[in-house]
Parts: structure tokens; C-alpha cells; sequence
């Protein structure tokens, strides 16, 4: 049988397994991690990206997002910026930190990460993007990696080369989503990008678009040959993924392929609304409740996916202010299936 979790070295860090939570900003905050970690089975994550042009000019909400406790490791710190010298003057000053690793950002397509020349705007200018990376890597103490698009739009399709380009400039590890800029989130990912860029460098490549369960990272996997998989949208509202992924992977009893429509896991009900409780205390705990509350109207929507009732529950959801009012919500979730 075809062994796909494994483990995996970067540089000089080891991963148990080569199953990874991608940097979501506003998603991947230090509760959402340590509930991926207690979940088990993810070997690696990253930190919210974080603006190297904001930890410059000491702007404390960038600070916040590199925090990182000894439960979240292996962790990396993800930073976006275009001026080689910042980049390399906040690595510099991140060295001290806990994180095990540091990864650039140039995939990023939101329009207000791009406009400045950031995230996979630096795909259009593979020059910068290369001094970008040189100057992160002469100063960190640490792996550097870098994530990256298939290309700015279908005209400017240039992820083989510029993942060359980024090997040469010293990155340990490249990920690469297999959509343009121009689809943002959209469409379906090309994985055989992937399998190219694979083929092109030799440092691990990992694998980013459409893995939501064990049949779609099974058939990433058999496409690309890539070296791991970094799960994002597939996380929300859903951190077992790793786990459920690890054992399908490891079971060798999965089917032909499927829908990803059809691949949403579904862990029992009271399973679900536990992880929801933790995942809520924890945010309160660290983020103190008003925050805490805000932030975790969003996550909990993303739990009840699917579940019996889920628009009644969600708009039970939004129109909470405590945390007991929250718990209230969760525990009144019925145990009937949609």
C-alpha cells in the first residue's frame, strides 16, 4: 500500500506527518490552532500572516499575531512584505521567538495585500520577489518557505520557473495553490501545476487547493506526487480534517474518487459541539469575552455546516453577546441530521 502520511524534515525541523494548516488571516488565531493540535494530526501550522511593514513600524496587532505558545509547535510565523530590508530586519527580530520556521507570503490575492506589491502581486516581478526571499534567508536562524499561486492570471502562468527561482534564493520548502490570482478562491484548483512544480525543484513541495477529506487529498497526492498537503478552507469549522485524513490515508479502504461536494466530514453530533465549547472557551480565555465573542460567531458558523436546522442555529449565533449565551446556542443544537 501506497504510504502518504509520512513524516517530513524542512531544513532542520521534523514533522511527525506531512499534513499542514495553511495561514488564514482572521481564521488561524492561536485558539484555532491549539484546537487543530489537541485534534491531532497536523504537523505543521502557521500563524495568521502577518505585515512585516507593521511589525516595522511597531503597530501592536501585528505583534499580537506572532504569538505563539509551546502547544502550537511545529508552528511557522507567515509575513508578507516586498522590501528585502524590512523582511530581513523583522526575521531578524522573530529569530528570538518560538516559532520553528518562517514562511513569505507571495500568494496572497487580495486586493489590498496586492495593490502594494505584496503577497502574489511579487509573482509579477520575480526579481523582487527573489531578493525578497535572499534577504530573509541570510538573516533567519530558521528554515525559510515561501507560498505561491500558479501565476498572477491565465496569461502569466509562471509558478515552475518562479518556484526555481525561489529554491535558488534558499526557501526550504515551497507551497504552491493551485489557483491564479485572478480566481482568488474560486474554480477549481489545477493540481497539475503542482505535479510540475514537483517535478521541477528539490526541496519539499506541498500541495494547497480543494482537500476537504481523505478521498481529495488521496487524489491530490496521486496527481502531483507532492510531498505534503496544506489545508485551509477545509479546516473552517472542521479541525478533525487532519485526523480523518490520517486514518482514510492510512486505512488504504477508500473508493474512486468523488465529489469534493460529497467528501464533508461529518464526526457525531456531541463530538462536534464539544470541540465548539473548547474552541469557544479558549478564545475567551486568551481574548478576554467581548473579542473572544466576536470572533467566534464566524468560527461556530462554520461548525454548523450542514447540521439540522443550521440557519436557525447560526442566527441564534449572531445575536449572542456572552459566552453563556454562546454555550446556550451550542448545546441547544439538535442531534437530527439535515
Amino acid at each position: 500500500m501506497k504510504q502518504y502520511i509520512r513524516e517530513l524534515k524542512i531544513g532542520n525541523v521534523e514533522l511527525n506527518n506531512n499534513l499542514m494548516l495553511a495561514p488564514m488571516a482572521g481564521i488561524t488565531d492561536m485558539p484555532f490552532r491549539i484546537v487543530c493540535r489537541q485534534m491531532g494530526s497536523c504537523g505543521l501550522m502557521f500563524t495568521e500572516m502577518v505585515s512585516a511593514k507593521g511589525l516595522h513600524y511597531q503597530d501592536q496587532k501585528s505583534f499580537e499575531l506572532t504569538g505563539i505558545t509551546a502547544l502550537e509547535r511545529p508552528i511557522g510565523i507567515q509575513l508578507f512584505g516586498s522590501d528585502p530590508q524590512i523582511i530581513s530586519s523583522m526575521i531578524d527580530k522573530l529569530n528570538q521567538t518560538k516559532a520553528d520556521l518562517f514562511d513569505i507570503n507571495m500568494g496572497c490575492p487580495m486586493p489590498k495585500i496586492t495593490k502594494n506589491g505584496e503577497g502574489s502581486a511579487l509573482m509579477l516581478n520575480p526579481k523582487l520577489a527573489y531578493n525578497v526571499m535572499s534577504a530573509a534567508v541570510k538573516t533567519a536562524a530558521k528554515p525559510v518557505t515561501v507560498k505561491i499561486r500558479k501565476g498572477w492570471d491565465e496569461q502569466n502562468i509562471n509558478a515552475v520557473d518562479f518556484a526555481k527561482m525561489m529554491e535558488d534564493a534558499g526557501a526550504a520548502m515551497i507551497t504552491v495553490h493551485g489557483r491564479t490570482r485572478e480566481q482568488m478562491y474560486g474554480g477549481k484548483a489545477d493540481w497539475e501545476i503542482i505535479r510540475k512544480v514537483k517535478e521541477a525543484v528539490h526541496i519539499p513541495v506541498i500541495g494547497n487547493g480543494d482537500v476537504v477529506c481523505a478521498q481529495s487529498a488521496r487524489d491530490l497526492f496521486d496527481v502531483t506526487n507532492c510531498d505534503g498537503l496544506m489545508i485551509g478552507r477545509g479546516a473552517q469549522g472542521n479541525p478533525w480534517i487532519f485526523s480523518e485524513i490520517e486514518a482514510g490515508l492510512n486505512s488504504g479502504q477508500l473508493t474512486d474518487s468523488v465529489s469534493v461536494d460529497r467528501c464533508w466530514s461529518k464526526p457525531e453530533i456531541q463530538e462536534k459541539k464539544a470541540i465548539m465549547c473548547k474552541h469557544l472557551t479558549l478564545a475567551v480565555d486568551i481574548k478576554g469575552e467581548r473579542t473572544g465573542i466576536l470572533e467566534m460567531r464566524k468560527q461556530l458558523a462554520w461548525y454548523v455546516k450542514g447540521l439540522y436546522q443550521a440557519t436557525s442555529v447560526k442566527n441564534c449565533i449572531f445575536q449572542q453577546t456572552t459566552k453563556e449565551g454562546l454555550l446556550e446556542c451550542i448545546q441547544n443544537i439538535s442531534e437530527s441530521r439535515a
